[in-house]
């Protein structure tokens, strides 16, 4: 017997218009042309760090930049978007919540709430148009065999998504029938029938403003065609609370987004990954797309993956990674965000301080 389950089905949401914001666009935006903030002991680190970069774009390796939602929260988008128009990254990856503030920025100017009241309240990620429209960018994008970071980029651009006529969704899914090997576009369309029935959704262009994407990191990834992946947890992000979410949908976005970051990570033979604000998800994607990709270069008679490593976060580190992994007795071997990354990378650097620091530097030097 199935376990019982509340009916999310039956949540109520409210209009992004009625929720109170903690920070607009406005207020939070870096200018890259403006001097970068004071490196003071970081300097050092960021010198190894951008001699790295500079080495690995000269051998045509990739440069992978890991990033939590504090980067966009912080204003930085405009920043790693030069660095992506300089060509210094060729991938950006990043978790649920980095794209959802980067979509409400986007689309309305504003983004954040008071999880504490509405969690009491609960109305905590209990808003519509963030969860709606991430589900329609999904399913729309899934069909054309599209990830969750490519789908919600196109979705920014397009200011919306089209969607097929209902006729031919429901003769392609019945076909499938007869064909249960067809590709994995097809279970998407029949989730995209699925949603088009159940919410009335109707065949044609669905037009949804974005009126502030020019400022959208998702949009510009999207714009100069830099991949950027998006790797979510079931129930880590407020677009499950709402009653349209379904976990075929971003399940199945996530998991095409891994593979495209394990193709990333399989050229870092020489190549660059830079950790920022990201203490869960970067180091544990990592692991799991290194292991792929070593998996299937000594398949190919090719050499591991040699990555350098930079991690950049807030919490002071004492041990030096250079020396080895620290004994278990000490704090250090317990953060994730450099143990992980230290297993794997021929250097590890670790940059403890703001984001807006050491990627306001990184850019500062190498334009």
């Amino acid at each position: 017997m199935a376990y019982r389950r509340l009916d999310t089905g039956s949540v109520r949401v409210q209009p992004l218009a009625m929720r109170t914001s903690k920070h607009a666009l406005a207020d939070i935006l870096i200018d890259p042309d403006a001097p970068a903030p004071e490196a003071g002991a970081m300097a050092p680190v960021l010198d190894r760090v951008v001699a790295a970069i500079q080495d690995a774009r000269d051998r045509d390796a990739a440069v992978i930049l890991c990033y939590g939602a504090h980067l966009v929260k912080n204003g930085l988008a405009p920043v790693v978007s030069r660095l992506l128009a300089g060509g210094w990254i060729t991938h950006l990856a990043t978790n649920g919540a980095g794209v959802i503030h980067d979509w409400e920025y986007a689309y309305g100017g504003r983004s954040e709430e008071d999880v504490q009241a509405n969690v009491a309240h609960g109305t905590f990620g209990a808003w519509d148009e963030t969860g709606r429209f991430t589900q329609l960018a999904l399913l729309a994008g899934a069909v054309d065999g599209m990830g969750y970071g490519e789908s919600l980029g196109r979705f920014i651009c397009e200011e919306g998504c089209s969607l097929p006529d209902l006729k031919v969704l429901q003769q392609e899914v019945a076909a499938w029938a007869s064909a249960p090997d067809a590709d994995e576009s097809v279970p998407a369309r029949a989730e995209l029938l699925r949603a088009m029935s159940a919410f009335d959704w109707t065949a044609g262009w669905q037009a949804v403003p974005h009126p502030h994407r020019g400022h959208s990191l998702t949009a510009a990834a999207w714009k100069q065609r830099v991949p950027l992946t998006v790797h979510p947890g079931i129930g880590y992000d407020i677009v499950f609370v709402h009653p349209m979410a379904q976990g075929s949908v971003l399940g199945r976005a996530g998991g095409i987004d891994f593979g495209v970051f394990a193709h990333a990570v399989s050229g870092l033979q020489r190549g660059v990954l830079l950790s920022v604000g990201s203490a869960v998800m970067a180091p544990q994607i990592f692991e799991k797309a290194a292991s792929v990709a070593n998996n299937l270069r000594l398949q190919q008679d090719l050499e591991r993956i040699s990555p350098f490593v930079a991690v950049n976060d807030l919490a002071p580190m004492d041990w030096d990674w250079s020396v080895g992994e620290p004994p278990m007795d000490n704090p250090a071997y317990y953060l994730r965000f450099c143990k992980s990354f230290h297993r794997i990378a021929t250097e590890l650097v670790y940059a403890a301080g703001d984001n807006r620091v050491f990627l306001g530097g990184l850019w500062e030097r190498l334009r």
